[in-house]
């Protein structure tokens, strides 16, 4: 894997066009604390609006897949930036591990529960809230608590921090199925979420609009379309699926991915951008990936054959980020490297995280654990 950089605008020179194996590993703690670093290396573009944001910056739902990251992101952009600031990370922390690997980067950690009103209310004032919380994979089958944590929570916080500005994450979902031929949904597209976990997010982002309108709260919706990295998402499914020899599903024929870095810097470069009634964004990067043709790479890559089932539908989960780069600027991280980072990983047997994103499903059946 390249070595980790503060800069990242220029990503052909900074993180170089070689494979991942530029570096020797030597133990697997190595190898994850070399991709964290890679993950959470700030922008230009967030080191500069680091500089202007006043105030402290409060990730809650930080113990996830993508908080982790996120808070180390925000902390070293903060440093980096010259504008000294606390970073808390708020979560259960199921996994001790990752509270403990942020306070040793210097992100403050507190041990919550959402869903807890009075808890909720222990926390520190702070100026700036990103949300992560959310429930999805193990949602099916338990619609109540797929509704509390996705509908209720949020607006628990936006009433405690109702003179905060808050960045809270949604998903592509909420569109429902897009036609391919249109290239993904757009922002002002109508939602038409079909399942329990889909609609308890379109909840979750009327309960903010609510509270966002009544107590002029600055907030932002991003609706993210997926992130990646090389432990887990949707390429790391194709890439496992690939080398195994098993059959690739190709109903659900076409989706975005972002590369989780990218994602990271634009969700926190949002604090700045939040309004009243909320900012709206697809948090997606600007390709539209055809599962047939990233499954083909890969087997290029592996010099293994690929299994197909199935046709491509003409319908799919699909968002376009169109808005978003006009904002922000282009993902950094284009999708062919994370392929071939995400091959090399594959192959030399690295860490995932075991959690299969479940791209393929189409009627919202998120069995997984969470």
């Amino acid at each position: 894997m390249p070595p980790a950089v503060s800069k990242c605008t220029d990503v052909q020179t900074n993180l170089g066009d070689g494979p991942l194996t530029d570096i020797e590993y030597t133990t697997e703690a190595a190898e994850i604390e070399r991709l964290e670093l890679l993950l959470s290396s700030p922008s230009d573009e967030l080191v500069s609006m680091m500089g202007r944001l006043r105030g402290d910056i409060l990730i809650l739902g930080a113990g996830g897949k993508i908080g982790p990251s996120i808070s180390r992101m925000a902390k070293r952009a903060s440093d980096q930036a010259g504008t000294p600031r606390r970073i808390i990370a708020a979560s259960r922390f199921s996994r001790l591990e990752a509270k403990s690997r942020l306070e040793a980067s210097g992100v403050e950690t507190i041990a919550i529960d959402l869903l807890d009103a009075q808890q909720l209310e222990s926390l520190p004032d702070v100026k700036n809230v990103i949300y992560l919380a959310g429930f999805k994979f193990g949602s099916w089958g338990q619609p109540s608590l797929t509704w509390a944590v996705n509908s209720y929570v949020p607006g628990l916080v936006m009433d405690r921090f109702r003179n905060s500005r808050i960045v809270a994450f949604s998903t592509g979902c909420v569109y429902g199925l897009s036609k391919v031929a249109m290239a993904g949904a757009i922002e002002s597209d109508r939602l038409q979420p079909s399942d329990e976990y889909s609609m308890s997010c379109l909840g979750r982002e009327r309960i903010i609009e609510h509270f966002s309108r009544e107590n002029k709260t600055q907030a932002a919706l991003l609706r993210l379309n997926y992130a990646v990295e090389l432990r887990y998402g949707v390429l790391v499914d194709i890439a496992k699926m690939v080398y195994t020899g098993q059959t690739i599903d190709l109903t659900m024929g076409h989706v975005n991915v972002i590369w989780q870095g990218d994602a990271n810097a634009m969700a926190i470069c949002a604090l700045e951008k939040t309004s009243s009634p909320p900012l709206v964004l697809n948090l997606v990067g600007p390709e539209l990936l055809s599962i047939r043709r990233v499954a083909e790479l890969f087997g290029e890559i592996f010099n293994k054959p690929v299994h197909f089932d199935g046709t491509e539908s003409s319908t799919c989960f699909l968002s376009n980020g169109q808005l978003c780069h006009q904002m922000f600027g282009y993902p950094h991280v284009p999708v062919r490297r994370i392929i071939e980072w995400t091959a090399e990983w594959i192959t030399e047997s690295r860490t995932t995280n075991n959690q299969p994103t479940c791209f393929q499903e189409r009627n919202g059946n998120f069995k997984g654990s969470p």
